[in-house]
């Protein structure tokens, strides 16, 4: 199996001045059944040499499309059918496909979305390369000391060993190190990433873009990005391209898009983006209403003005063109903006009042103690008994009704494995789990129907965690019908939930894959509330939506809270939503609770470093980004069947033993979940890195 990505020969390097790549006018469709759906509709930009352009939307935007379509790797039912896509002087969409084959990846090069999709799982890492090099002309005794090369490039240690590897036996952010490898291997001046660090933890995404911007700085590559996360654009462009419905509707430098948008829609994106160091805590994220249309039935006129503030009637007729505003190089696809008018997004409403910090009652609703789960080996003989692999590790944690509890980590931290072990999903080893001061830890029938009742579980997948064959009006029935209701009474509270969560009564009788993934998600939030729980156990659920969406789902949840005093147990990789939403924050690492507090108190005066690392990590849509000091953390997080000895994070740790050798507490002393300041840290050294 060829990789994709392997297939790469020599290009011309353009003329000083000239554009590296120049699209032009670039249309490709779908044939969808009878339907002609154009997913890029009159696409055009420059990349110069050394630039770095960010392509920015949602879902159906078209910029993964885009992409693809430059390397004239759209698969059927689409086809390009019009533009031009100029490459070292050629069009590239004019050359024979055995032409192209021959230059794809030459001067041009693809990093994938999915390293683990894009890699062969039965190919050693160094034969991947190899043949990455070997299919254009590279002798095969020489290729595999280049590809040596190419992994000590990248950051992959111990090449010499990792290099006869399969993907398998690599982290997610390793995968990608290796996949950017082979975009390498013969010396391309142009990289196009599509979305290669959504899949990824902060941290690993942080190591990911501080790659990207070494290997421009040193190879003079120029870089396409292609992401739905406005702060990786602050991070890494020099100049970005918003599209949406197909087209690109504004354009020009970061620094100017950021501070002073000129379309509604990259203005209000922006707006509805919580942050970390946001100051509309305790009031609503100024959503945009609706949902990113359907390519397949576009509004006619401009595809946002049926979610635009400043639509005019002329908006739903005519199709905007981009155009030059301002003479500064500003593009923007927008009559409003075009006249001069600024399209700033109308602020939020007045702040909703919260007490940070202060849950309702003193006994929590729900309350973890020394919790242990072991996910090793069941195997289990008369001879043989494996050892235990704690995943989670004697960790304590309360939920008060009427607040939020965020549990932030990175992945295989242990944080969803601690949620489905109170649920009963996964088995608890040790500890106990108390509802409303009872506890339930032995999850027999009674303690099962007690959970069932008190603590629902709303998950990351809002598709996969439904029925598809099941009308959102039998799912909700059958969570009904175990409170007793029936008849009249049940239609009523079910058009009732439907209402609560913002959808219409009559969406009762549409299948799940009717919905959009906000609708979805608030299905599954319906579900949840029909057994009248008074906890919540949120796993990632804004993480597999649009960022327009996300700001709707987390209004909807603090709208929730408020009117029904629930208490959230939010579990999420993103640090700016969880300091919007949480009153109380708990880091998570390796198993263990290593930092908690009030959200103020955490994330305004950290004293863990695996805390201040998080924050440092985390990427924030602000022109200052590029100046912000940043702490990037070296290699992955451990294995919980191998854990370090003393304190779980000195294998990373910036201010352990890695720098200070004569640390050697950290290594032999295990640290404690201690008072430090004003709230808790598991540190020998607290508060130092800050």
């Amino acid at each position: 199996m060829s990789n994709p990505m392997a297939v790469q020969t020599a290009a011309r390097t353009p003329d000083p001045g000239q554009a590296l790549l120049r699209v032009r006018n670039l249309r490709t469709e779908f044939q969808v059944g009878p339907t002609r759906v154009r997913a890029v509709n009159d696409v055009s930009f420059d990349i110069n040499p050394g630039d770095v352009l960010g392509i920015v939307g949602e879902s159906g935007s078209g910029k993964s499309v885009t992409a693809r379509s430059i390397m004239r790797m759209v698969r059927a039912p689409g086809e390009i059918v019009g533009g031009s896509v100029e490459f070292g002087g050629e069009d590239l969409l004019a050359l024979p496909e055995r032409e192209m084959r021959r230059r794809r990846g030459s001067g041009v090069a693809m990093v994938f979305q999915d390293p683990q999709a894009a890699l062969n799982p039965v190919m050693t890492i160094g034969d991947q390369i190899v043949e990455a090099l070997t299919l254009h002309g590279t002798d095969k005794r020489k290729a595999r000391g280049r590809a040596l090369e190419l992994l000590d490039q990248v950051g992959i240690p111990d090449s010499a060993v990792k290099i006869d590897q399969y993907p398998h036996q690599f982290s997610g952010g390793m995968r990608q190190r290796v996949v950017i490898a082979i975009a390498l291997a013969n010396d391309p001046v142009l990289l196009i990433a599509d979305e290669p660090t959504t899949a990824l933890d902060v941290t690993i995404q942080a190591q990911i873009l501080r790659l990207l911007l070494r290997l421009r700085t040193e190879l003079g590559l120029a870089i396409a990005i292609i992401t739905h996360d406005m702060g990786v654009v602050a991070e890494l462009c020099s100049r970005v391209a918003v599209m949406y419905g197909g087209r690109v509707v504004e354009h020009g430098a970061v620094e100017e898009v950021l501070s002073a948008p000129r379309h509604p829609y990259t203005s209000a994106l922006l707006a509805a983006m919580p942050r970390l160091d946001d100051e509309r805590l305790g009031q609503p994220l100024p959503a945009i209403p609706g949902s990113p249309p359907d390519p397949a039935a576009l509004p006619p006129g401009c595809a946002f003005a049926p979610r635009c503030g400043f639509a005019e009637e002329g908006c739903s007729h005519e199709v905007p063109a981009l155009l030059e505003i301002g003479g500064d190089g500003r593009l923007s696809a927008c009559f409003v903006a075009q006249r001069g008018v600024a399209v700033d997004v109308t602020p939020a409403p007045a702040p909703v009042v919260v007490e940070e910090g202060s849950p309702v009652g003193d006994v929590p609703v729900l309350e973890v103690r020394e919790l242990r789960v072991d996910v090793g080996s069941r195997r289990r003989g008369l001879f043989h008994r494996d050892p235990p692999v704690y995943a989670v590790d004697s960790v304590d944690l309360a939920v008060h009704a009427g607040e939020t509890l965020g549990l932030v980590g990175e992945s295989g931290c242990g944080k969803s494995t601690l949620s489905r072990s109170i649920v009963g999903i996964t088995p608890v080893a040790g500890g106990s789990v108390m509802v409303d001061g009872d506890e339930v830890t032995s999850m027999g029938d009674e303690q099962v129907a007690r959970i069932r009742s008190s603590v629902q579980y709303v998950f990351q997948d809002p598709y996969a965690s439904l029925n598809p064959r099941r009308t959102v009006r039998q799912s909700l029935t059958e969570a009904l019908s175990l409170r007793g209701l029936r008849g009249a009474e049940l239609e009523a509270e079910a058009r009732a939930l439907m209402d609560r969560v913002g959808l219409r009564p009559e969406y009762l009788d549409r299948y799940p894959q009717a919905f959009s993934g906000g609708q979805r998600q608030r299905v599954g939030i319906a579900r949840a509330l029909a057994r009248r729980p008074k906890v919540l156990i949120l796993d990632e659920p804004v993480s597999a939506l649009d960022m327009s969406i996300q700001a709707q789902i987390i209004n909807l949840l603090e709208e929730l809270q408020r009117e029904l005093g629930l208490g959230y147990l939010f579990i999420a990789h993103d640090l700016s939503v969880v300091r919007h939403l949480g009153d109380r924050v708990a880091v998570m690492y390796l198993g263990r609770i290593v930092e908690a507090g009030t959200a103020a108190e955490v994330y305004g005066d950290p004293q863990h470093p695996y805390t201040v690392a998080l924050l440092s990590s985390s990427p924030t849509p602000t022109v200052e980004e590029r100046t912000r000091e940043q702490i990037v953390l070296q290699g992955d997080l451990p294995s919980p069947a191998n854990p370090p000895s003393g304190c779980r994070f000195r294998t990373r740790c910036p201010i352990g033993p890695l720098t200070h050798p004569e640390r050697t507490i950290c290594a032999e002393q295990d640290p404690e979940l201690l008072p430090r300041r004003s709230h808790h840290a598991a540190c020998h050294f607290p508060g130092e890195l800050v």
